[in-house]
């Protein structure tokens, strides 16, 4: 059977189970599309390239499925480079195919020519330059197999015109064969053994989990080991949702803008279980300080991320979720855990105090707060929404003060901390997930970024939700100012914006403002439950602030409180 290398494209996304691909034509992959087109697998016509990564990214988080794009070359490339390193910095699976100049016309500085290959080579788990159409199919096999193998991540196919073009003898692949890849997914039971005497003798454990435990789908086995054990959890910004937050056994996110009592739990706990987590800087803060009383158990699938940051006493290298299914199995038949609540009575009553003490809190005044705009959100969504974020304020508020149940339903730029993508990261998100109610919690400066795309959602009839907490500020970058440069306000005053309930309207949305707080949660309730994709600006407090903060290079137990 002869096909073309775009037919060949179209035919092994089919065996991949792939149904949407977001993307933006152009002269290189322009048989692509014509090839598309003819097939049932849904493209999602964005208006930038940035904005197809993103959509792609949440489409990722919220399906479980490999995320799919499509750009053209040269500019086309360059514009998706954001969006891949912002998967890669988070490890998300997913498949970048960019178009190419033909191949004899490569190297010699052609029309929308560049090389894409070695500008992502560094943001990308993998990448490959099509050189021969007979190799099409096992690429594409290769680069959907290491997505969403092992640790996850970008995978980028660089597709030159000819080789779409060309029509070969087309030979089935049906099986990835990568003698240099081969990821550990079975701990080493003598490392699970050295983890269960440490559990057994601690007094004062904490687990701190991660996006690891999202994307290996250990969510359960997570809570099961957390509650048999009786181990108060943390988590990282990427890890909310992978434990209930109505549990007892939850303390709120660790980090910078942490909550007390998760941050002061690392600073005198004697047992730390990392579990799917990379110890970054934005948790960790001063790394000499972090948890350096304690004994480190750091549980990951990739060998490289263990004592990268923080130095570690027992290394587990594996999937998270067999890790935790085999701690699990292993605590039934060894571990003694009838008197695990006496033994730890003590650190649980701290864990009281310090939450009593030192809650999550504001004042609200006549003056909208956004913390009030985000608690309401909660209120009336019940905690089910999918909600993503942008990038400042916006996103640690609404790491604070919506209470995640579910892994899955925070999507949020994590390690690269990209303004711009929580409203195509919505609409990827919404078409994962057309039932689900979907929100966009944004700043007045970050969804500038990329508002373009709400004629991308309006187009696609996606009833997707996006809250600004307008303060007519780069918020986060202006409380640094006001905290450690003497309130110099430079270039950080947004109030020159434009109308976000016209920007709705002309768009085709719908916009809805709410300058008091009465009118918060009745512009709430009509935006949320309106079938149409909505605009709600939010007048916010100007110069509210997100506490509490950690400086950076500071401990993390050594907190600003107001």
């Amino acid at each position: 059977m002869e096909l073309t290398g775009a037919q060949i494209l179209m035919k092994v996304l089919k065996e991949e189970g792939v149904d949407t691909i977001f993307g933006y034509p152009g002269g290189a992959v322009i048989d692509l599309y014509d090839e598309l087109d003819r097939t049932d697998i849904r493209h999602i016509l964005v208006r930038h390239e940035q904005g197809a990564v993103h959509a792609a990214d949440g489409y990722a988080r919220a399906s479980g499925k490999v995320g799919v794009c499509l750009v053209t070359s040269g500019p086309g490339a360059t514009n998706a480079v954001t969006g891949i390193a912002s998967a890669y910095m988070d490890s998300i699976p997913m498949v970048v195919f960019t178009g190419q100049v033909p191949s004899h016309l490569i190297g010699n500085d052609a029309f929308q020519e560049v090389d894409i290959v070695g500008i992502t080579r560094p943001c990308v788990k993998h990448n490959y330059l099509v050189q021969r159409t007979e190799d099409f199919a096992r690429i594409i096999k290769e680069a959907f197999y290491i997505a969403n193998s092992g640790r996850p991540g970008p995978v980028l196919i660089d597709m030159p015109k000819d080789m779409v073009a060309r029509k070969i003898e087309y030979k089935p692949t049906t099986e990835v064969k990568l003698k240099a890849y081969n990821p550990t997914y079975n701990p080493n039971k003598r490392q699970l053994q050295r983890v269960i005497k440490l559990i057994e003798g601690a007094k004062r454990p904490l687990i701190f989990a991660g996006g690891g435990v999202s994307l290996s789908k250990a969510s359960s086995e997570l809570t099961e080991f957390a509650r048999k054990a009786q181990i108060p959890v943390t988590a990282s910004l990427m890890g909310l949702g992978v434990f209930p937050a109505s549990d007892p056994l939850w303390l709120g996110m660790l980090g910078m803008h942490g909550t007390y009592r998760a941050n002061m739990c690392t600073g005198e706990c004697d047992l730390l279980i990392g579990i799917g987590v990379r110890f970054d800087d934005r948790v960790t803060g001063k790394t000499d300080s972090f948890a350096s009383q304690a004994d480190i158990v750091h549980i990951d699938i990739d060998p490289t991320s263990i004592r990268k940051n923080i130095p570690v006493s027992v290394p587990v290298v594996g999937d998270c979720k067999i890790s935790l299914q085999k701690l699990n199995s292993m605590m039934d038949g060894q571990l003694d855990l009838s008197g695990v609540a006496e033994n730890r009575k003590e650190w649980f009553d701290h864990i009281v105090s310090w939450k009593s003490t030192r809650p999550l809190d504001y004042e609200q005044t006549d003056v909208i707060k956004p913390q009030f705009v985000v608690e309401k959100l909660y209120e009336l969504t019940k905690g089910e929404a999918i909600v993503t974020t942008e990038v400042g304020q916006n996103q640690m508020w609404s790491a604070q003060f919506y209470h995640f149940e579910k892994p899955g339903h925070f999507i949020t730029s994590g390690g690269l901390g990209c303004m711009g993508f929580g409203l195509p990261a919505a609409i990827g998100a919404q078409v994962a997930c057309p039932d689900m109610l979907v929100v966009d919690v944004a700043g007045d400066g970050s969804i500038q970024m990329n508002s373009q795309e709400f004629a991308t959602a309006v187009q696609h009839r996606l009833p997707v939700k996006v809250v600004i907490l307008n303060n007519g500020y780069l918020g986060m970058v202006r409380q640094w100012q006001e905290l450690f440069y003497d309130k110099c306000y430079a270039s950080t005053n947004m109030e020159h914006a434009p109308d976000f309930v016209k920007l709705a309207e002309a768009y085709g949305a719908v916009g809805l403002r709410a300058a008091k707080p009465e009118e918060v949660e009745d512009v709430l309730r009509e935006g949320l439950f309106s079938p149409h994709t909505v605009i709600m600006d939010f007048v916010v407090e100007r110069e509210e602030s997100v506490y509490p903060m950690v400086p950076a290079g500071a401990p993390i137990t050594d907190m600003l409180l107001v």
